[in-house]
């Protein structure tokens, strides 16, 4: 799902064309009276029908929380994903037609079936009059598409509608592809039942009677499994490693590093948004060269050009673009450490070729001022800067320039190179030892990114506000000198230079 920068105002879409209603709008609901400004919608596709009348979920005027997407779904575009409890979507000048009884039914998709909630339908503001609220359960997959339709009272008229999140739980559930009004609606709450793939081109009407699923999906999608046999053989190369043994004197201080400069920036993310070119916002990356929205672990071990160092890491890392002023600023030196925190660092083994991670939260909207942790600082002058950018998130620096600091998870579950949500196959060691879930210890990556600029009065990222910092990792190494590394470097608990080395 694609990452556009949360909780920021977007440039207020009015819409003014009015759409006839079609007769399978409904179902039961009079199509005559079925009236709403939307805005139009691709032609294709693929699966059920797109309603004459429909308002684009993406085309929102304003948002909190919202991040677009390619759909799968019938009509193509975009839709709006990763919405939790509390975003919200507005939508201006939505004429509801006379008042009365409304029906409305939302285009959704939801992959956990322990993540349930409901979208709310206000006018006026996020708390205001409520129209509508439609539950939210599991379809089988972010881009396993239903239509959910319920009855109401709307006040008619021209309205601004507000779609509210609301779930009892703080994940990413539900996506948002179209929804559509019809006035005088009579039709009780109903909800389709799981359609075949969007892809297929045989998912059921809106309107048709589907009996319900079978069985429940076995799992959400998203989950890519580690190859048992080359994990093994990973781990075998390991253990025949002998290590090499640090000279007299070495301090403790378990890592090795790759140490990189910036390589290119594009609107892409292969982890979050694979194969769907220009689907993010702007990411600056370093390492691979050749990294897009297609690589894969493949593409990194093929193509191994590299602005990092050692060349023998042709792995591929990148976080948001830092802009000043109106400028971007990419990062002048961005060093990836590999360590342990660990108390006992000779239990560490090397991440598995092909692991994949975020850490950070792009949805993050929330102020950093002086004080907040995990916000960018200064390296030289004061660290919380001479003052702050305009919005008070950013440090202006004195005599320094702007750094940032990111550590990422250092336990892996021993099953998954990657989840639905890129977080749920790793977490953090507590207490010196990893927990049962995630059973096997890696070494600890923190990405140390310094930034040519002192700051200044407008800083923002591309994906929003300095909160929103994060940066993803796709590891693919040779597999010897990780392997040496691991044990040279951090099974010794002695620090390496970047070629391995003491």
């Amino acid at each position: 799902m694609s990452e556009t920068p949360l909780s920021r105002p977007a440039r207020v879409r009015r819409f003014a064309r009015r759409h006839p209603a079609l007769a399978t709008t409904l179902g039961a609901v009079t199509a005559a009276a079925a009236i709403a400004v939307g805005v139009p919608l691709a032609e294709a596709a693929t699966g059920d029908p797109v309603p004459a009348n429909a308002i684009r979920a993406a085309g929102f005027a304003e948002q909190s929380g919202a991040r677009t997407e390619n759909t799968g779904d019938a009509g193509g575009g975009k839709n709006v994903g990763w919405l939790a409890d509390g975003d919200w979507l507005r939508y201006d000048g939505v004429d509801l037609g006379p008042a009365g009884t409304l029906a409305t039914s939302v285009r959704v998709a939801a992959a956990y079936r322990d993540r349930t909630g409901t979208v709310e339908v206000h006018t006026g503001s996020a708390t205001g009059p409520l129209v509508g609220s439609l539950p939210v359960t599991s379809t089988g997959g972010w881009q396993a598409w239903q239509t959910r339709t319920t009855a109401g009272t709307s006040p008619g008229g021209r309205q601004d509608v507000f779609l509210v999140i609301r779930s009892p739980q703080p994940n990413d559930f539900v996506n948002i592809n179209w929804f559509a009004f019809a006035a005088g609606g009579s039709a009780a709450p109903r909800t389709a039942s799981a359609p075949a793939p969007a892809s297929s081109g045989t998912g059921p009407s809106p309107t048709a009677s589907v009996p319900a699923a079978s069985t429940p999906p076995a799992a959400p999608a998203g989950w890519l499994d580690v190859d048992p046999a080359a994990w093994q053989a990973q781990l075998a190369a390991f253990d025949a490693t002998a290590v090499q043994p640090a000279p007299a004197g070495k301090g403790r201080n378990p890592e090795f590093n790759a140490t990189c400069a910036f390589s290119h920036a594009k609107p892409d993310d292969p982890i979050v948004f694979p194969g769907l070119a220009g689907a993010s916002h702007r990411h600056s990356f370093v390492g691979n060269d050749r990294t897009d929205a297609s690589t894969t672990f493949d593409d990194l071990m093929r193509f191994t050009a590299s602005s990092c160092a050692p060349v023998e890491d042709h792995s591929a890392y990148w976080v948001p673009t830092l802009s000043v002023d109106g400028k971007a600023v990419e990062p002048d030196q961005f060093i990836v450490y590999y360590g342990s925190l660990m108390a006992d660092t000779t239990k560490t083994v090397p991440m598995p070729n092909g692991l994949r991670m975020v850490q950070g939260d792009a949805k993050r909207q929330q102020p950093t001022p002086v004080g907040a942790v995990n916000q960018f600082y200064c390296a030289g002058g004061p660290q919380d800067g001479a003052g702050r950018s305009a919005d008070g998130n950013f440090p202006i620096c004195s005599g320094g320039t702007v750094h940032f600091t990111l550590r990422f998870p250092d336990c892996w579950d021993g099953k998954h190179l990657d989840s639905p949500n890129h977080k749920d196959h790793v977490t953090f060691g507590q207490n010196n030892t990893c927990p049962a879930s995630h059973p096997v210890r890696i070494p600890a990556v923190t990405f140390s990114i310094a930034y040519p600029t002192a700051g200044g009065a407008d800083m923002k990222l591309s994906s929003g506000l300095a909160s929103s910092m994060h940066g993803d990792a796709f590891f693919a190494w040779e597999t010897a000198a990780m392997n040496q590394r691991v044990k040279n470097c951090v099974i010794q608990a002695v620090a390496c230079r970047t070629n391995g080395g003491f």
